[in-house]
């Protein structure tokens, strides 16, 4: 794979089943480089793999959100295809799957619609949109509105800009476009609702919702509900509290007997916490963990839903090691969670479960994402074979995965990505790469960068340090702060570097092909933190790359969009031990670094502010340091995984050009 390889990239996922469980619709985005934008379209293929997958939207613009009528003979999607002048607006449309009729637009608005969910008397449609206040009112833009009210300390999200004057509420429309969307979740609390689910009789709607005093403190969110009745209310209600208490929920599904809600939850007084599928039952408010036998996340991520009521059961997917599988447990917990669709070197991502059939999409180190369906008899067929082209072009480099004894006791799972074409005699260069979060995991599933570094000569080697998610609850907290009262670790820049020296040193004893000398560092977001941490702490890699970094936890905490964040994942603030945060920082030890850095930051990042970045080089560059550093304006923190095309190409040419300096010889 090359630079330029970007542009070809297609990505599938949302799979939804038709109610029957005989037709999948799904979202085919591709990379359009020349008009540099994605472009996404809504497909349908028959479960049964006697059709191939067609178009269904003209996918021109970003369609997507598929959502099936109760009765399966329309279709519900999203759209961002029509403007007002220079603005694009986000549009709700309804399609005849087959047979004759017209494609109907139900509204327009001025923000990004989501999370589709049809009423099941099939009479509307609710879905999430970020709801504008009076201040948009008084004017076209900032520059004529007036000054904005911060309540809260979540005021404002990575790539969406300020939330706190147009906070996310829940909508209906008339599913026959006879009237317009109106939003029915209100209250005066600027925190953001989601995940609406209809009770099995459509007269009320649960979400997610947060609503309970000093709620931002500690961002935990609720399942609320409203009455809505048979048809559209004609103001937002307030919203009913079901379940209050140091939760976060997201993912909620109402059971079809209208007795449960099941959600998703983390714990919140203790940080990092895996997330648990989580039945809420109506009648007195208590809540049960039927898959608490299964310690892994049971949200991942990418690929997060919420869980699928099938009868008295409940359908969900987690982390494994790496892997991503889907899992079926009692709803009443009476047995433990069984393994539906695994295996250890693949990644399940979106799926859905209807008339007794299931889809879902998967994905491998060597293969980009396709649909697949699980028959009766409990066997795969794969559906579709949109990436087939792009493989051909570009073959995927081979990766092994192994073990590694950490430091700290136990093991860790690791993978080395080398070249197709490697010659085991000749010695190669290394790239170490470090994943973000620090709470999310490398593993099974396709990676478009390690490919690209593979092509250029690199043997990419990866690896999920302690802090990393896909292992128990432990393993992920395990690097809390030591000085916290509430189970306290190694803090930032102690198991989880010592876990990642220790699998670099394993496999440059075992591969003999690794070059010692010529091995460079990189990660972005935490892993860019703990590339700046490392290289303030050995001089072992012969060049680094810290891109979108944490480099202060100390300013981080009150610069980025999550201020406040850090005290629940180390386990004490920033108020009282501003030394411990200096502690952990990569800054604080920055007249030690000497190795070759590179840096990158995109200017428009408020989840790891460009002052982090800032800092970094100014203490750098006045003490004479080698360090290169690239802004990117107009990117967010997403900039290498949805930023602009035109901006991924150059980016992506930037690091081998820097690494290819500094680690392969002359000529």
């Amino acid at each position: 794979m090359l630079p330029d390889d970007i542009g070809r990239l297609l990505d599938l996922g949302q799979p939804k089943l038709s109610p029957d469980g005989s037709l999948a619709a799904f979202v085919v985005q591709r990379t359009d480089l020349d008009a540099n934008r994605y472009r996404s379209s809504v497909w349908v293929v028959p479960t049964d793999g006697s059709k191939p997958a067609r178009q269904l939207s003209a996918g021109i613009e970003g369609d997507g959100n598929p959502c099936w009528s109760p009765d399966g003979t329309l279709l519900a999607f999203t759209s961002s295809r029509e403007k007002d002048g220079d603005e694009k607006r986000s549009t709700l449309h309804v399609l005849p799957v087959d047979g004759p009729g017209e494609v109907i637009t139900l509204t327009s608005q001025p923000e990004g619609l989501g999370e589709l969910e049809w009423s099941p008397d099939g009479t509307r449609i609710a879905f999430s949109c970020h709801r504008r206040g009076p201040r948009f009112e008084a004017g076209k833009d900032d520059a004529a509105r007036p000054a904005r009210k911060i309540t809260h300390l979540l005021n404002r999200l990575n790539g969406e800009g300020f939330i706190t004057d147009r906070p996310t509420r829940i909508w209906v429309v008339p599913a026959d476009g006879s009237g317009p969307a109106v939003a029915v979740s209100g209250g005066d609390n600027p925190g953001d609702h989601g995940s609406p689910t209809w009770s099995p009789d459509s007269t009320r709607l649960a979400f997610t919702a947060s609503s309970e005093p000093d709620w931002d403190l500690d961002l935990r969110t609720a399942p609320h509900v409203i009455e809505v009745g048979h048809g559209i209310p004609d103001d937002a209600a307030e919203p009913e509290l079901l379940r209050g208490g140091p939760m976060g929920w997201t993912g909620l599904a109402w059971s079809p007997d209208g007795s449960r809600i099941v959600g998703l939850t983390e714990e919140l007084e203790v940080s990092v916490s895996n997330y648990k599928v989580t039945v809420l039952h109506l009648d007195d408010g208590s809540v049960t963990f039927p898959a608490a036998a299964l310690d892994r996340s049971h949200a991942p991520y990418p690929g997060a839903r919420p869980p699928v009521w099938d009868d008295e059961h409940l359908v969900f997917n987690a982390e494994d090691r790496g892997a991503v599988k889907l899992f079926r447990v009692p709803a009443d917990g009476s047995a433990a969670p069984v393994e539906v669709i695994g295996g250890a070197r693949r990644t399940i991502g979106g799926f859905d479960l209807a008339g007794g059939a299931t889809a879902f999409t998967s994905t491998t180190t060597d293969r980009l994402s396709e649909l697949h369906a699980l028959a009766d008899d409990g066997t795969e067929r794969q559906l579709t074979t949109l990436t087939d082209g792009f493989h051909r072009r570009r073959p995927a480099h081979p990766t092994a995965r192994f073990t590694v004894a950490s430091p700290s006791g136990g093991d860790l799972d690791a993978w080395l990505v080398t070249p197709a074409d490697l010659d085991p005699s000749v010695s190669h260069p290394v790239l170490l790469s470090i994943h973000g979060g620090p709470f999310t995991q490398y593993g099974e599933r396709w990676f478009d960068e390690f490919q690209l570094w593979a092509t250029a000569g690199y043997c990419v080697l990866f690896t999920n340090p302690h802090g990393s998610s896909g292992r128990e609850e432990a393993f992920g907290r395990s690097i809390r702060s030591p000085r916290s009262p509430q189970e306290p670790g190694s803090g930032w820049g102690g198991q989880d570097a010592d876990d990642v020296l220790a699998v670099l040193d394993h496999a440059l004893a075992t591969y003999g092909f690794l070059d010692a000398d010529r091995v460079g560092v990189l990660g972005g977001s935490y892993g860019g933190y703990l590339t700046s941490w490392l290289i303030g702490h050995t001089d072992r890699f012969a060049a680094a790359c810290s891109e979108r970094a944490v480099n202060n936890l100390l300013t981080c905490e009150w610069s980025s969009d999550a201020a406040g964040l850090f005290r629940w994942q180390l386990g004490l603030s920033h108020l009282e031990a501003p030394e411990e945060y200096l502690r952990m920082s990569p800054i604080t030890y920055v007249d030690a670094i000497a190795t070759p850095l590179l840096i990158i930051h995109s200017e428009d990042d408020i989840r790891c502010p460009i002052e982090q970045a800032d800092q970094l080089w100014i203490a750098l560059h006045m003490t004479g340091h080698a360090v290169e550093y690239h802004r990117f304006p107009g990117e967010n923190h997403e900039l290498s995984r949805s930023g602009s095309p035109k901006h991924r190409v150059p980016h992506a040419e930037l690091i081998l050009e820097f690494f290819d300096r500094h680690l392969k010889p002359a000529g």
